[in-house]
């Protein structure tokens, strides 16, 4: 479930995975798959930039609110709208509490669900950006405090909410958490990311 987190140039703003099924994570109107993001930020901890740096990333730019859908009406299963909605369709909301938890297995999906976002969305490239004396961190316009920035990886290790099913994370984060524990680049400086 996307929660909201604070940015520096647009509020607070949603983050997070919206479908237990998949690895897709959404920043407000971006959506792009946790494989990645994941892989961004261990590319990062690699080149370890102690100034400004800038890389392209890829991601679907959903303009329009109603091509997003109705996250609360999928879920509820009584509203299956845009994107998030044809998501649903096919991965349902889990009937039993229980079940909530998001599945480690979930880049499994990424060839349906990379089917449905194309009806919606092409896949284009943004700028992400770590500022030189500043420390803001930019996601395309999305411009967030270092601290911000550590959140959103924390909650991807985390599996988000409702957390990794079984506390099993995917071998993706598993090799983000690593890479970054080996980085002294600032914007992952005092990141605790416990087991």
């Amino acid at each position: 479930m996307p929660l909201a987190f604070k940015s520096i140039s647009h509020g607070d703003i949603a983050f997070g995975f919206f479908n237990i099924d998949s690895d897709m994570l959404l920043l407000d109107r971006y959506f792009f798959f946790a494989t990645e993001f994941c892989n961004y930020l261990i590319e990062i901890a690699e080149k370890n930039p102690h100034g400004s740096y800038e890389a392209s990333w890829d991601v679907y730019n959903i303009s329009d609110p109603e091509d997003i859908g109705d996250l609360m009406g999928a879920i509820h299963g009584i509203h299956y709208t845009g994107f998030i909605g044809e998501v649903y369709r096919m991965f349902p909301f889990p009937k039993r509490p229980e079940d909530f938890r998001q599945k480690p297995e979930g880049a499994n999906t990424r060839k349906e669900i990379e089917k449905i976002i194309k009806k919606f969305a092409k896949l284009s490239q943004i700028t992400f950006a770590i500022g030189q004396e500043t420390q803001e961190i930019s996601i395309g316009p999305y411009r967030f405090t270092r601290t911000g920035f550590q959140e959103l990886i924390k909650y991807v290790w985390q599996g988000g909410y409702p957390r990794w099913k079984d506390e099993i994370r995917p071998d993706y984060v598993v090799e983000m958490k690593d890479k970054i524990g080996l980085s002294s680049c600032n914007i992952f400086s005092g990141l605790q990311l416990l087991s």
